[in-house]
């Protein structure tokens, strides 16, 4: 079986470097042979890049961000089973890479006796199932090194609250324990698993407990360095990324080193209109929504700019020129997402309009907007005007289709009836085949 192939065969990769991050995992090496499991470590972080292009196109396209001109490409836009046709580009990488990176954490997390690493490797582990849960609802739970290669049964999946309360969460509450509040290039910190754990519960609509996680990375982000970039420009760019003071986490990616999949982390190609497949990828209904926080901001938003060229048809938040491309990290946690996410459990939460929409005002300011407080009251209206916030503060970072998912705001937003069942995307038709229906295909496929 492909999958049962995927996690024995990944078991064994480890880095020919026990401390970069940047090497990719080309040796082979006996798991009960090993004292050092750094490598493995590092195996587990480098399959994170397999999913940065997928979740970046399905995020955007899928919502009201980007736009396909080429068919079957378009499918994106279209509510039907023939999204399957993009498992070998998108749904299968991303599928892969998530359970490889999930196999070497699982190695980790037996194996070694280095509390930080464990630590590290139980993010990994909850930060890919939360990933995979997701973009695919119910999936498979393997939380062994050396899963059995004749029962079948391991492969059923489990639904997404099962995979929430017995591996992501536990897991992130583990890392947030195990690790330092230090941000580290390219490394799992406390902060980097406390902010993840309050996105966790947002998208289980528990906004209780996600507000207290979000309110802890807030509260406790001084004394470890995280603050808002003075400017939103600096947020961007592989020039900004040494040093940047609002990213918590990112996915570090390197031109020097040789991606497992060849599109897997040239996501920005996508955006600024290489391909030909989208050729003018930005959305009017975007550069809309720009033109209406202008109107109504106060000011001229200062970040359209930085998101799209001037003409507005392509999306340059991570730009190409100097060769810098493939430098571009994926920034998986920054400050203004957290304080965002937990202004919605607030609202969420019933707390007054007037707590709740001064927690924007240092983003909109930077923005060169005026504060929202003072301009709507009631739950639902706060609750959209962080909507559209996020929209634009967040474009084309991998969180559109996600938000309008967890706010249910899918069919306002694109202006149709969606079934939801198409809410997540389909499992790959592969492994479906592959497991002689043992894991099955989502309603709708």
């Amino acid at each position: 079986m492909k999958y049962i192939k995927i996690l024995l065969g990944s078991l064994f990769f480890m880095t020919a470097c026990s401390t970069d991050l940047d090497q990719s995992p080309p040796n082979l090496a006996s798991a009960d042979s090993l004292t050092d499991f750094s490598g493995v470590l590092n195996a587990a972080y480098y399959y994170q890049l397999g999913g940065v292009t997928p979740l970046a196109v399905m995020a955007e396209f899928r919502a009201d961000n980007a736009l396909m001109d080429e068919a079957p490409y378009t499918e994106f836009d279209l509510f039907t089973n023939n999204l399957t046709t993009m498992e070998d580009q998108f749904f299968g990488p991303l599928y892969t890479a998530m359970y490889k990176s999930i196999l070497s954490a699982n190695n980790v997390i037996e194996n070694s006796t280095d509390a930080t690493q464990v630590a590290e490797a139980k993010f990994l582990r909850a930060l890919s199932y939360f990933k995979l849960v997701r973009s695919f609802g119910a999936v498979t739970i393997n939380t062994s090194a050396a899963p059995s290669l004749t029962d079948t049964s391991i492969l059923v999946r489990n639904p997404a609250t099962e995979v929430y309360n017995t591996v992501i969460i536990p897991d992130l509450n583990d890392a947030i324990s195990g690790l330092g509040t230090s941000i580290v290039d390219g490394r799992a910190s406390k902060y980097a698993a406390q902010g993840l754990l309050g996105k966790v519960y947002a998208a289980m609509g528990d906004y209780t407990n996600a507000a207290t996680h979000l309110a802890a990375v807030i509260n406790g982000a001084a004394g470890a360095g995280i603050s808002l970039e003075a400017n939103y420009s600096d947020i961007f760019g592989a020039a900004n990324e040494s040093g940047n003071t609002e990213i918590i986490y990112a996915t570090r990616i390197t031109g020097s080193i040789v991606d497992e999949y060849s599109f897997g982390s040239d996501f920005w190609n996508w955006f600024v209109g290489d391909d030909s497949k989208s050729d003018l990828p930005v959305d009017p209904d975007l550069v809309a929504a720009f033109d209406a926080s202008d109107a109504n901001g106060g000011g001229t938003d200062l970040r359209r700019a930085v998101t799209l060229s001037s003409d507005g048809h392509t999306a340059v938040k991570f730009p190409k020129e100097g060769g810098l491309g493939t430098e571009h990290d994926w920034i998986e946690l920054r400050l203004a997402d957290i304080i965002l996410l937990y202004a919605e459990a607030l609202n969420a939460n019933g707390s007054p309009a007037s707590t709740v929409l001064p927690l924007l005002d240092g983003i909109r300011s930077r923005a060169g907007l005026a504060s929202l407080t003072g301009t709507v009251s009631s739950q639902a209206d706060v609750k959209q005007a962080i909507a559209n916030e996020r929209r634009l503060e967040l474009a084309f970072e991998g969180h559109r289709w996600f938000d309008l998912v967890r706010t249910d705001l899918v069919n306002a937003e694109l202006g149709q009836t969606v079934n939801s069942n198409y809410h997540v995307f389909p499992i790959p038709v592969s492994e479906v085949l592959a497991t002689g229906g043992v894991i099955t295909q989502n309603a709708g496929y």
